[in-house]
């Protein structure tokens, strides 16, 4: 009974807006605007965790968001070697899943506070910044903006250099440069997506995607069979070891977008046992591709970021590559749209109706990732530089500490409108837990992590140079 009284407080304006869908729905218009447009259900939850944890993963497991994460994990796994790169995947996954539930519990907290005082979010879209500010104050608001909002930045530039990447492997007639301008182009048209309310087509086709290229990748590694002389020497450096372990940290730092996400949902309180199966779900996709992948190509993969590029051309490969092409398109659009939203808030045009007046203002959060992805295109290298320096923060330390400083007073967690379950142990577990994730990242995603990473992307920029036309290209292509 407490529990159905607890959710209908925080359920607040939901509980109207669920009505308000019901009597839209009577017209065949407004019906299929809720099929394809107009999410916000569990299921939709569940998709856009999915799809985004996915292309994460294809863009931190396997370097490119399954184009990313999927294809670059194989990568981390040449790094790491296959049992460190298994057991970091379990790890990092339980260990997101885990602040993921902070993130929404303090949403939550957030929210049913600001309810309680008759403020009305309907035209409003809640970030995660304006969470610490309303639990802990401006200097954590400013903290987490700071985080956040460069991570989404980095985020989004590495969905475009994965693009260039992928599509190379399908038409080299362009070198990766030229196609990144063809596809910051492209990826610009998310300015007139309005909110992750509107993703639920994208985010269900996106899933599919994903889902298509792991097991790609799993079939056609198994088929090729291991390369004469294979060789899995990994771990062989200490450099490559964290910076290996830094890109599946990143790949499991998806949930960069938790509130936003959340404030989409109907019954956000729900959320969190939506990323906890959407965390499983993807691990599903990553544990057989990555493992597969190495198994076959050793430490090939150590001076190929990108899976795809190993495996022979089929009309298989190609449509994996495409796939991943739109996927991280979508990718783009989950990363990007907070960054929209700070950006409206900032310039005075958040709360408009006006689609087309939100869409130009939009426009100059574009310009700076485009030139980014031109400069720093190294599409394996840079996933473990931001999961080091950025990820570790937003979405790993800073969630555990704001947790424990928003209920450290007695009064706060006798008040919390979300107690920590029992089986960690209710309070006592729960600050324990959140104390070791802020040490383990603090020292292994941080600083050993942080180390290596720069160091080997100072490494790519002595290689390659900044701006390089075609990062990892054949010699007479570059």
């Amino acid at each position: 009974m407490a529990s159905e009284k607890v959710e209908t407080v925080v359920a607040g304006n939901y509980v109207e807006m669920e009505k308000e869908e019901e009597t839209k729905s009577s017209s065949t218009k407004s019906k299929f605007s809720t099929l394809f447009w107009h999410g916000g259900s569990v299921y939709d939850a569940w998709f856009s965790c999915a799809s985004n944890q996915a292309h994460f993963l294809s863009i931190h497991f396997a370097g490119v968001y399954v184009a990313q994460v999927l294809l670059t994990l194989p990568y981390s796994f040449s790094q790491l070697g296959m049992v460190s790169g298994i057991i970091f995947q379990l790890f990092y996954g339980l260990m997101g899943s885990w602040t993921a539930y902070l993130i929404s519990v303090l949403y939550v907290e957030y929210r049913t506070r600001k309810e309680r005082e008759k403020v009305d979010f309907r035209n409003h879209v809640i970030q995660w910044f304006e969470v610490l500010d309303g639990l802990l104050g401006k200097h954590w608001r400013n903290i987490g903006l700071f985080f956040n909002c460069t991570f989404l930045l980095f985020g989004s530039v590495i969905q475009l250099i994965a693009c260039a990447s992928n599509i190379y492997y399908i038409n080299d007639n362009l070198d990766k440069r030229t196609w990144t301008y063809v596809f910051g182009a492209c990826c610009a048209t998310t300015v007139f997506i309005p909110s992750f309310h509107n993703y639920r087509v994208w985010s269900f086709f996106g899933l599919i995607m994903t889902t298509y290229t792991a097991w790609y990748l799993t079939i056609a590694s198994l088929i090729h069979g291991q390369v004469e002389g294979v060789q899995h020497s990994g771990p062989a450096k200490m450099v490559l070891y964290f910076t290996g372990a830094t890109n599946i940290l990143y790949t499991f730092g998806g949930h960069a977008v938790t509130v936003e996400i959340m404030h989409a949902m109907w019954k956000p309180q729900k959320f969190k046992l939506v990323y906890l199966i959407a965390t499983i779900y993807v691990l599903t996709l990553t544990l057989p591709s990555a493992s597969a992948v190495y198994w076959a190509f050793g430490d090939m993969l150590l001076n190929r970021s990108n899976a795809l590029a190993l495996l022979p051309r089929t009309r298989f490969r190609d449509t994996a590559v495409v796939l991943m092409l739109i996927h991280q398109f979508i990718t783009f659009g989950f990363a990007c749209t907070p960054l929209y939203f700070v950006w409206e808030k900032f310039i005075g045009v958040h709360e408009t109706k006006s689609l087309f007046k939100r869409a130009i203002a939009r426009l100059p959060v574009v310009i700076p990732i485009w030139f980014l992805a031109i400069i720093f295109p190294f599409f394996g290298p840079i996933n473990s530089t931001v999961g080091s320096l950025l990820v570790s923060f937003t979405v790993y330390i800073i969630p555990a500490m704001a947790h424990m400083i928003t209920f450290a007073s007695a009064s706060a967690r006798e008040n919390a409108v979300e107690r920590p379950p029992k089986f960690v142990g209710g309070w006592v577990g729960s600050y324990s837990v959140n104390v070791f994730v802020v040490a383990w990242v603090f020292i292994l995603g941080f600083g050993f992590g942080g180390w290596a990473s720069m160091v080997n992307f100072v490494r790519q920029i002595d290689t390659f140079g900044l701006f390089t036309k075609c990062y990892q290209c054949p010699k007479h292509k570059a």
